[in-house]
């Protein structure tokens, strides 16, 4: 018979487990487990919020005024706020007071910062934002404080974008103010046109009328705010217009716009119409920039659009290179196919203006000109050339466009006309010295540059420039080597050109022109050789795209620093071609799907080079 059984030992819960396995590599138990709980706070926070409402454990009561009293616990309002964790644990008298005054909130302000402290969420509102965000700032409840400046970051608009950057500015709240001012910079042009523009301060108006980052199609919608802000208490402000005109980049504006505003005599003043004719007299003499504000640099992206080209056909193909990312975008195609056309971007849209049509249902030179925007994503016709222009060269002065040689068949041109965006009309202009298709042309310190090309029995090395007050060609020296179907740029104060065909063979050197001393010189020798290339100057440096390397299309992008006179291979086209228009500007809100098959098929060995590609 067993005798009495032994009293029960208080034990761990360990110790009610069966004892581990012996490991063979290990004598001594295991450690023991965590088995964390993540429902447990949110749990642990809506069990204390019903005591709360409930009345039981509240150990403090705040008082606000008039007549409000919340009953709280001061460890969960202590956890939730820097400042009530001093008042409770502190040396303040309120650690030992059964009712805290609340002075400076409102007390529905209040009343969210407690139920958030029991709840991990707040209410914002219109009417409530302000008192709730400035109860959070004093309390120091960061969640809260970035809740309202996530609310008020949503209600940015033209009306009240200056309003919530001072107000965040006053309040210390860097992130919003941030976004705000980014606002403003974005939307600037409808931003000026509203009541709070017109009450900034004089220096408050210089400093943003300065900011490169200012977003605008053109530099007079930022001296059209400018007069406007004086025209709101002339009296008072006219005075200080010449000092703002500073912050304004005057040598951006048109001889044209301002030839117009120097006749506002009365509006302006003498001082100020004596700084914009000095600027007048500048550019109509073509000087270089020197020390003037360079172009504004707004934070919108920019891309390099390539527009048409051939390969095997004339193709309609339109696509955007992101530097920056080394990826490519595939855009709305154009209509109908182009290749030995050329690409330029006037106010934010791109121009994709001649070329011809190779197709086996036949060969057609085009006048046609097409614009695409790249915030609709849709392309729209324009007013055609005079005449068609394939293997045209186009260039930008001043807002207007001017197309430059090509032919039409066996017509190689040396006429020019330009063309009015904003009237949608084209006129003539002189015609250049010489005949020239395959030409390079560029813009510098607003001379229009043709170089090279062929004028129908020989390729060329001469070249020449347009002065547009003068409606007259003027020769300058020849480039070092022939070039045919080079890539022309302006960059800095120099004229680069690059590639070409020389009647033998296409190729890698590149050469730069000085305007001041009116020489050309050589530069690093890009990596492939090319002809009918594209290129563009974007961020202080000079993209080739693509072109006929003499047996082959190329997908092959180079990059040249200035700087470093050296070239830099990049992400590739999604498919070679040559005879692209190429130019920059703002990133398109409607890119296709990468997904989407490719809409050219790659040519076969041994394809012939395009009509022209030489």
């Amino acid at each position: 018979m067993s005798g009495p059984s032994p009293p029960l030992r208080d034990c761990g819960a360990e110790e009610l487990l069966p004892p581990p396995s012996p490991s063979p590599s290990s004598s001594s138990p295991s450690s023991p487990r965590r088995y964390p709980r993540p429902e447990h706070p949110a749990a642990a926070l809506a069990a204390m919020n019903r005591l709360r409402l409930e009345g039981q454990l509240c150990d403090v009561t705040l008082r606000l005024r008039p007549h409000t009293e919340l009953r709280a616990h001061r460890v969960v309002l202590a956890a939730a706020s820097p400042v009530f964790r001093a008042m409770f644990t502190g040396g303040l008298r309120e650690r030992g007071l059964a009712e805290v005054p609340i002075e400076g909130v409102q007390p529905r302000a209040m009343e969210r910062l407690v139920e958030f402290a029991y709840t991990a969420a707040v209410a914002v509102g219109e009417r409530c934002v302000l008192p709730l965000l400035h109860g959070a700032l004093m309390y120091q409840v960061d969640a809260v404080v970035s809740a309202c400046c996530a609310f008020l970051g949503g209600q940015l608009h033209p009306s009240n974008a200056i309003g919530i950057a001072a107000l965040a500015e006053r309040l210390g709240c860097l992130e919003l103010q941030q976004k705000a001012q980014q606002y403003i910079y974005m939307n600037f042009a409808e931003v000026s046109k509203q009541e709070e523009f017109l009450s900034l301060s004089h220096c408050q108006l210089a400093s943003l009328l300065s900011r490169d980052e200012l977003n605008v199609r053109c530099e007079s919608e930022v001296f059209q705010a400018c007069v406007a802000w004086v025209q709101q208490e002339r009296a008072a402000r006219a005075p200080l217009l010449p000092l703002l005109l500073r912050a304004v980049r005057c040598h951006a504006l048109t001889p044209r716009f301002l030839r117009a505003q120097l006749r506002r005599r009365r509006e302006l003043g003498r001082d100020a119409l004596r700084y914009l004719g000095r600027v007048f007299r500048e550019l109509a003499l073509h000087r270089p920039c020197g020390d003037r504000p360079p172009g504004r640099s707004p934070r919108a992206r920019q891309l390099i659009y390539a527009a048409g080209g051939y390969l095997r056909r004339s193709l309609g193909t339109l696509e955007a290179f992101d530097p920056e990312r080394g990826s490519w975008l595939r855009l709305a195609a154009l209509e109908p196919p182009r290749s030995g056309l050329g690409g330029c971007a006037v106010g934010g849209l791109f121009y994709a203006v001649g070329g011809r049509n190779n197709s086996p249902q036949g060969n057609a030179d085009s006048a046609a000109v097409d614009c695409y925007n790249p915030v609709s994503g849709r392309w729209a016709p324009c007013a055609p050339m005079s005449v068609p222009r394939n293997r045209i060269g186009v260039g930008v002065i001043d807002g207007l466009i001017y197309a430059v040689g090509g032919s039409h068949g066996c017509t190689h041109h040396c006429s020019v006309e330009r063309y009015e965006p904003e009237r949608d009309e084209w006129a003539q202009v002189a015609p250049m010295g010489t005949r020239r298709i395959g030409l390079g042309v560029a813009v510098l310190h607003r001379l229009l540059y043709a170089v090279g090309g062929f004028d129908g029995s020989a390729r060329l090395r001469s070249a020449e420039r347009y002065h547009p007050e003068r409606d007259r060609w003027q020769n300058i020296a020849p480039m070092n080597s022939v070039r045919s179907g080079a890539g022309v740029c302006a960059l800095g104060n120099c004229l680069y050109a690059m590639g070409g065909y020389d009647g033998t063979q296409q190729l890698r050197s590149a050469e730069r022109f000085r305007a001041d001393t009116g020489t050309w010189s050589f530069v690093a020798p890009m990596g492939h050789r090319r002809s009918a290339l594209g290129v563009a100057a974007f961020g202080g440096r000079i993209y080739v795209l693509g072109g006929y390397d003499g047996r082959s299309f190329l997908q092959s992008v180079e990059c040249y620093d200035p700087a470093a006179d050296a070239w830099t291979e990049l992400a590739p086209m999604p498919a070679g071609r040559s005879g692209l228009g190429v130019a920059v500007t703002v990133e398109p809100c409607h890119p296709r799907d990468p997904r989407d098959p490719p809409p050219e098929d790659p040519p076969p060995p041994g394809d012939p080079p395009p009509p022209g590609s030489c």
